[in-house]
């Protein structure tokens, strides 16, 4: 009784896998649009980036475009002062 029991039990769940996974894609043809790049202050000087990436903290990260950072070099700055983390 009870191995019938198990056994109904693991074919409705690989029923319910089987049409969850049959419902997947949402027709969204568009095209995506391409990732943000990153401005030219960003790399200029250390508190363009800095004010780059306050601005990304501040921004709605689950409705923005990804940030296309492949391409990006932080700037060094070997003479400056250390900043202050806020």
């Amino acid at each position: 009784m009870n191995r019938t029991i198990q056994r109904a039990r693991f074919a409705l769940a690989g029923a319910t896998v089987a049409i969850v996974a049959g419902c997947g894609g949402g027709g969204n043809d568009d095209a995506s649009t391409p990732p943000q790049q990153v401005p030219a202050s960003a790399s200029a000087s250390v508190d363009g980036f800095i004010s780059y990436l306050k601005s990304l903290l501040g921004s709605d990260a689950d409705r923005s475009e990804p940030a296309d950072v492949g391409a990006f070099t932080p700037p060094l700055d070997e003479t400056g002062e250390p900043q202050k983390v806020e």
